[in-house]
């Protein structure tokens, strides 16, 4: 049994001379052993293909006409669903102790990558910086997300040396303008005779806003019409960098990934304030789709409640931007599905382009071409039933459920074997031992077929409810005929991904 050396698994354990097996210490021969990424081929996998798409496309079909006769009206309500947590629960998670506690320890994780970025070993099996990067924030922000929701705005190391660079220039420079101020003749002397009037009065609230933002120029409101692009444009990043970059895993490319990010993410916070994470850091934005379909989430009163996780999925905002978050999500996991066949292998390695432009467009495509499919069904969904408010935002949560379900098939195996060999390692434990498999492979062809499928029936589901909310009763069902021809095209594309 062989496996997909691609993604993540290429950043700790590729096979080819570019990358970092020669870096890493003997695998055993027992062949599980080196299937951490999940991902295997139709000889790889003890599954039938036949047996796989009849299931799927029996799971969707069924799905899709129980609904249109059993489910007439919506029945998801938003962020207005829910049931209370205790009154103690909410206390302790908003107190200002837990906040500050959670912050210092997403910049004491932050600090222990970077020093051992900074001075550990440039070698994988004994530095734990890059699966702390690639295993245990990328991919341990889905389970984290999904338990405890938004989490990393509360982790969020950005958050904090943005509060704590503001604090300090506003200690340093706020008393050095008051004395300029003081010195300043004009001052002393009362208006003129012919000097425009004075400004009135602030009021006390105005005046300590004014104060608490510092010297520097006030923020800036985000503009309405950026919504979470700059997101997609982090994630897009991030997903080149794991994929496509030449040596993701090396010290120097991920410091100078690192200096890069946090330089233009703490410069647009600078302009816009702290409200830029939430929409422009990839890593905020990503935990928080994912936290949609959490059973723990808060209504528009700010309670915390628990609740049926589509009803955090229908309160996900129609924002721009949205669409090709999503996209980077599902065309990047396909990406990384096909990128270790022979002939894509054999086409990146002999292009007159090079390997690294080849394969940014081969990614580039992947996203490209996920992000047609649907703006394709977007429009034909508006030639059936007619015009919509939002035609490319209205049925953009449905795709987070597919979404969810590739993560899980792509990276649960990663996970499970990957993350604790990067804390062992963090440890001091050298060398780190092999991490064992944790299913053999009739149970994870299996969990990734069903995670896959199951990703794409809650989609059917997500997407039938808001279909009759926005649709007449007798348009309803036909509106959705172009999402299922949707799903049907993204199950097809996913399962032949996973038993090719």
């Amino acid at each position: 049994m062989t496996s997909a050396p691609n993604g993540l698994r290429s950043a700790l354990a590729d096979h080819r001379p570019e990358h970092l097996a020669d870096h890493l210490p003997p695998q055993p021969a027992d062949p599980l052993t080196t299937l951490a990424h999940g991902i295997g081929s139709q000889h790889d996998l003890p599954i039938s293909p036949f047996y796989a798409f009849a299931g799927a496309f029996t799971a969707l079909l069924v799905s899709f006409l129980a609904l249109g006769l059993l489910w007439s009206t919506s029945r998801f309500q938003g962020s207005r669903s829910g049931r209370p947590l205790p009154t103690a629960v909410q206390r302790v998670a908003d107190a200002p102790a837990t906040r500050t506690a959670l912050r210092v320890l997403g910049l004491a994780a932050a600090l222990f990558v970077l020093l051992h970025l900074l001075l550990g070993p440039d070698d994988p099996a004994r530095n734990p910086a890059p699966g702390a990067v690639y295993v245990l924030l990328w991919v341990g922000l889905v389970p984290a997300s999904l338990l405890l929701g938004p989490i990393w705005s509360l982790l969020n190391p950005l958050r904090t040396l943005h509060w704590l660079l503001h604090w300090l220039l506003h200690w340093l420079l706020h008393p050095l303008l008051r004395r300029l101020s003081r010195r300043d003749p004009t001052a002393r002397r009362g208006p003129a005779v012919h000097d425009t009037p004075p400004r009135r009065a602030i009021p006390t609230a105005d005046r300590t806003a004014t104060s608490r933002r510092g010297p520097g120029l006030p923020p800036r409101p985000l503009p309405s019409r950026l919504g979470l692009w700059p997101a997609a444009i982090g994630l897009f990043g991030f997903t080149w960098l794991e994929l496509v970059s030449p040596d993701p895993a090396s010290r120097t490319t991920l410091l100078t990934a690192l200096v890069v990010f946090v330089t233009v993410q703490l410069g647009f916070a600078a302009r816009f304030g702290e409200s830029w994470f939430a929409e422009g850091d990839p890593f905020e934005a990503y935990s928080t789709l994912l936290a949609r379909f959490s059973p723990l989430g808060r209504r528009d009163d700010g309670r915390l409640v628990l609740r049926n996780p589509f009803h955090g999925l229908d309160a996900t905002p129609e924002r721009p931007g949205l669409v090709a978050t999503v996209c980077v999500l599902l065309g990047s996991t396909a990406y990384d599905g096909f990128s270790d066949n022979p002939s894509w292998i054999n086409t990146i390695q002999t292009s007159p382009l090079g390997r690294t432009p080849a394969a940014t467009l081969g990614l580039l495509g992947s996203v490209a071409l996920v992000a047609t499919l649907y703006c394709l069904c977007a429009a034909a969904t508006r030639l059936v039933s007619g015009p919509l408010p939002g035609p490319l935002t209205a049925f953009a949560h449905s795709l987070l459920p597919i979404a969810l379900g590739y993560l899980t098939a792509h990276y649960f195996s990663l996970f499970v074997t990957e993350a604790s060999r990067t804390v062992i390692i963090a440890g001091g434990v050298d060398p780190a031992p092999a991490p064992a498999p944790p299913l053999d492979p009739g149970g994870l062809a299996a969990l990734q077929v069903i995670a896959v499928v199951t990703g794409h029936v809650l989609g059917v589901v997500a997407a039938h409810d808001r279909s009759v909310r926005l649709f007449p009763p007798a348009r309803a069902v036909a509106g959705q005929l172009p999402l299922l021809a949707l799903m049907i095209t993204y199950t097809v594309g996913g399962l032949s991904l996973l038993l090719n």
